[in-house]
């Protein structure tokens, strides 16, 4: 009897059908074990390409606002899914890194603090500041909305994280900038804070409009391909190395030692914006080539508005004290944008800026 049992039972052994090795569905059958990045961000996006709405209820005016500047854009290709943050960022990881960042900051307003360092600033070089600094937080609010829209209507959740976190940069920064006008008012005079005056500065200033005019008409670029392009290929690479690169060195200039790091600090942010789109940008045109064009078409058409915003704020730059008159501004943050293009793999055609 023992010996049927024992027969029976190595018969069942011997037929056992072994389990398939378990994957994520999500990812497709890629047989390894998913990373917690892509774990938290694989097609979150529930509401992109579904047939006949993006949403659940039909005849919504976002379903069309979606069908039209999402699914409708030019800017599109078979899979977005397989795009990854180079960084591979979970909000998580963002809040870590950020929070080591910010230590540093409020060290450095700290230590600046406490030495009143705001008081030894000439009276020129905060007249250059009233003109330059108040003001910026309009256009970094327009930089913050802008991110967020693309976020938002990105057609992948591995795409909106970037975003998001681009934007999350552009608020520290606002903050920052915000918090050490009023350290300026609080030694240099109350006019320093006031909001109506920072807001007559950006929509009047004759230097500040054409500025004014590009950033006003991106929060109207509603195609998510244009905005994205305007946003991260254009405007923002353009305007970041004006204050994170120029201003700092600026400010070094005039010794001010506070402006000079802090805005040096903030070109981490820069970079880090810089090369998810770079990544996004050449994982596009590995699938369609023919997406260089459409994106080089949407440059062509943003950077003229922005090099001339450059050139009527380097007017400010030269009427600093100590005014850097060797660089020629335009001609600067031309050539760091020229790099950026590069670095995505894109070429403006023959009489353009970049080549």
């Amino acid at each position: 009897m023992f010996g049927f049992w024992k027969g029976k039972i190595e018969m069942a052994s011997k037929t056992r059908i072994k389990p398939k090795p378990k994957t994520w569905s999500l990812l497709g059958d890629v047989r390894r074990k998913p990373t917690p990045y892509e774990v938290v961000t694989s097609k979150f996006h529930t509401h992109f390409r579904r047939d006949p709405q993006p949403f659940e209820h039909a005849g919504m005016p976002l379903n069309g606002w979606y069908l039209q500047y999402r699914e409708g854009s030019p800017f599109q290709v078979e899979d977005w899914e397989q795009f990854r943050d180079p960084y591979k960022l979970t909000y998580r990881d963002y809040v870590a890194v950020q929070d080591e960042r910010e230590v540093f900051v409020d060290k450095l307003i700290d230590q600046h603090e406490r030495g009143e360092s705001a008081r030894g600033l000439t009276p020129e070089w905060v007249a250059t500041l009233e003109r330059l600094l108040v003001p910026l937080r309009f256009p970094l609010h327009i930089l913050q909305m802008t991110g967020l829209y693309v976020g938002q209507m990105a057609p992948s959740s591995f795409i909106t994280n970037c975003a998001n976190f681009q934007a999350a940069d552009e608020m520290r920064r606002i903050q920052r900038v915000a918090y050490w006008t009023k350290v300026l008012a609080n030694a240099h005079g109350d006019r320093l804070a006031s909001t109506d005056a920072a807001r007559t500065s950006w929509e009047h200033d004759p230097l500040w409009q054409p500025a004014r005019e590009a950033l006003e008409r991106l929060l109207i670029a509603y195609d998510w391909g244009e905005s994205f392009a305007a946003l991260n290929l254009v405007i923002k690479p353009l305007l970041d190395t004006v204050f994170n690169v120029q201003l700092a060195a600026l400010a070094g200039e005039n010794g001010d030692e506070f402006l000079r790091m802090l805005f040096t600090e903030f070109g981490e942010d820069s970079t880090r914006s810089q090369t998810w789109s770079a990544a996004l940008v050449q994982y596009c045109i590995e699938r369609d080539p023919q997406l260089a064009d459409v994106l080089v078409g949407w440059i062509g058409q943003w950077q003229p508005l922005m090099l001339e915003a450059v050139s009527s704020l380097g007017q400010m730059f030269e009427k600093a004290p100590q005014s850097m008159a060797a660089v020629d501004l335009t001609e600067a943050v031309a050539s760091a944008q020229h790099q950026h293009l590069q670095a995505c793999g894109l070429r403006m055609p023959s009489g353009g800026h970049e080549r």
